[in-house]
C-alpha cells in the first residue's frame, strides 16, 4: 500500500512539474533529501522516480511559452561548467577509462545541471523561501525520526544511517543534518504562526541527536562550529554562549559513554587506527597531485591508483601489495585535486569563496539600510550551513555533495533576490542606526519575539515575517 501510495503521489506530481517548472524542481528536491521512495520496501523502492520528475520539468521548462532563462551567468555558474569541463577531460585522461566512468560523469553533470536551473526557475523571495523549506523539513524529518528513536532506545541503538541515494553513509547523513539546523532554525524564527515555530524549533534538539548517533566525529566538529557561529552571530552573544555552555555541560554528561570515547580520539588520532588510516591517505592524495598536478589521476579513479602511488605498497612484492586494501581520500578538497587535478581544484574552491564573499557583501549592504530584516537572517543561515560543509568536508570524501552545489545555487539566488529588496531602500543616517542596533541588543537571550531572527513584526496576519521598511518582494 505504501508503495502504491508513494507511486500515485509523484505519477500524480508529473502534469503539474511539466505545467510548472519551479514544482518539478520542488519535487526533485524532496525525492534527493527526503527520500519518500526510501521509505516504501516494494517496487516504488527502485524506480528512477527522480530521473522521470527531472526529464518531464526540463521539457516543461523548454517548450514553455515564458520568458525563462535556465540558468542565471555570474563567476560562480561559469566555476560550475568549468568543473564539469575539468573533470570530464580528466576521466578521458585516465589510462583506465571504463563504460562505469560515463554514468558517473553523468551523474555529476546531473548534480551540477539541477544547480544552474535552480539559479533560472527560482526567481522571487517567495520561491526561495519555498524550496528552502523543503529541504530543511526533509532533513527535519530525519532528524525526528531518528532522533525519537535515538531517546526511546536510552541512546543504545546502533550507528545510524541515512535513508538511501547521497545520504545513505552515515558521514554524509550527518553532514546534512548539520547543514540542515541552520535552516531549521532561521526558517523558524522567521514564521509568525506559533505553533509552526514552535514545532520547527523542537526538531533542531531531535536532529542534534541524531548527529550524535551517527557517531560521525566529523560532523560532531562541523556541528560544533555551526553553533558557535550562530551564537556569535546572534543579538546577544553573552546569553548565547551562557545557554550553549550550560547545554554542552549537559550533553556531556547525558551522552552515552560509546559515544564520548569515541568523540575523544579526536585529540588522541596516533592511537586511532581510523584515523591514521585517513592521515595515510592524505599522504597518497599528495603523491598524486605532485606526479599529475593538471588533470590528477582520472575522475573516480582515487582507489584504482591507491597503490601506485603509497610508498607501503611500491616496497611490498606484488603478492603483498595485491592483498594490501586502498582507501578513499578522506578530504574532499583533497579528492578533486587529486582526482581531477590543479584547475578544478582552484574552481571548487572558488565555489565557496565567492558564496561566502557574495554573503558578506550582502550582510554589509543590508546593515546600511536595516537593523532589522530577513535578509541578515538569510546571510546568517547560508553562512552557518554553508560553514557546516567546509568542516565537514575536511573528513569526508564528498567533493560530488549535491546539497553543495545546490547550496551555492541557493547562495546565488539570494544574492540576486537580497540585492533586488535593497534597490530601492535608503541608507539609515547615523542616528536611527544607532537607535536601531540600541533596539535590537536590549532584547533578551536571542532577541524580543518581534526581533529573533532579525526580523520585525510583520503588518498582515499570516505568511512570513516581514520587514515593513521595504515590503514583500
Amino acid at each position: 500500500m505504501r508503495d502504491l501510495i508513494v507511486s500515485l503521489f509523484i505519477i500524480g506530481s508529473l502534469p503539474i512539474c511539466f505545467r510548472r517548472p519551479f514544482f518539478g524542481l520542488l519535487m526533485f528536491t524532496l525525492l534527493a533529501y527526503m527520500r519518500v521512495q526510501d521509505l516504501t520496501w516494494g517496487f516504488a523502492r527502485v524506480q528512477r522516480w527522480s530521473y522521470y520528475v527531472a526529464l518531464v520539468t526540463i521539457a516543461g521548462f523548454v517548450i514553455s511559452r515564458e520568458n525563462r532563462k535556465f540558468m542565471e551567468f555570474n563567476l560562480r555558474t561559469w566555476a560550475m561548467i568549468g568543473l564539469v569541463i575539468f573533470v570530464g577531460a580528466s576521466m578521458l585522461g585516465s589510462p583506465y577509462l571504463v563504460p562505469r566512468d560515463f554514468e558517473i560523469f553523468l551523474e555529476f553533470c546531473k548534480i551540477i545541471g539541477i544547480a544552474l536551473f535552480t539559479t533560472g526557475v527560482v526567481r522571487t523571495r517567495e520561491h526561495l523561501r519555498v524550496l528552502l523549506w523543503v529541504i530543511a523539513l526533509s532533513f527535519g524529518f530525519y532528524g525526528v525520526k531518528n532522533g525519537l528513536a535515538f531517546i526511546i532506545s536510552g541512546g543504545g541503538l546502533v550507528i545510524i544511517q541515512g535513508p538511501g541515494g547521497m545520504l545513505s553513509d552515515n558521514n554524509d547523513f550527518a553532514l546534512a543534518l548539520c547543514m540542515g539546523i541552520p535552516m531549521l532554525m532561521h526558517l523558524a524564527l522567521a514564521e509568525k504562526d506559533n505553533l509552526v515555530r514552535r514545532t520547527t524549533l523542537a526538531m533542531i534538539p531531535l536532529t542534534a541527536m541524531t548527529i550524535i548517533a551517527t557517531h560521525s566525529r566529523g560532523a560532531f566538529l562541523a556541528l560544533s562550529i555551526t553553533v558557535l557561529l550562530l551564537v556569535w552571530r546572534s543579538s546577544n552573544r553573552i546569553a548565547g554562549f551562557a545557554l550553549l555552555f550550560f547545554l554542552a555541560f549537559a550533553g556531556v554528561l547525558a551522552a552515552p559513554k560509546d559515544y564520548k570515547e569515541r568523540i575523544s580520539t579526536i585529540g588522541s588520532y596516533e592511537e586511532d587506527a581510523s584515523a591514521r588510516g585517513r592521515i595515510e591517505a592524505w599522504k597518497v592524495a599528495g603523491n598524486m597531485i605532485v606526479a599529475n598536478p593538471i588533470l590528477g589521476v582520472g575522475y573516480a579513479k582515487f582507489q584504482h591508483n591507491y597503490k601506485t602511488y603509497d610508498p607501503r605498497a611500491i616496497e611490498m612484492n606484488v603478492a603483498e601489495a595485491h592483498q594490501m586494501g586502498t582507501r578513499v581520500a578522506h578530504n574532499s578538497y583533497l579528492q578533486i585535486w587529486a582526482e581531477c587535478g590543479t584547475p578544478a581544484f582552484f574552481l571548487y574552491l572558488s565555489l565557496i569563496g565567492l558564496s561566502f564573499w557574495d554573503l558578506w557583501a550582502v550582510r554589509r549592504a543590508a546593515k546600511k539600510r536595516y537593523y532589522s530584516s530577513w535578509i541578515l537572517s538569510y546571510t546568517t543561515m547560508f553562512e552557518a550551513s554553508l560553514l557546516a560543509f567546509v568542516v565537514g568536508s575536511v573528513f569526508l570524501n564528498r567533493a560530488q555533495f549535491d546539497l553543495f552545489y545546490h547550496f551555492v545555487a541557493l547562495i546565488v539566488v539570494f544574492g540576486r533576490v537580497a540585492r533586488e529588496a535593497m534597490a530601492d531602500a535608503p541608507e539609515l543616517d547615523a542616528g536611527h542606526a544607532t537607535r536601531g542596533s540600541l533596539q535590537h541588543v536590549r532584547g533578551s537571550g536571542f532577541g524580543t519575539r518581534a526581533q529573533r531572527g532579525g526580523f520585525q513584526r510583520p503588518e498582515r496576519p499570516g505568511g512570513f515575517r516581514k520587514d515593513p521598511a521595504y515590503g514583500s518582494s
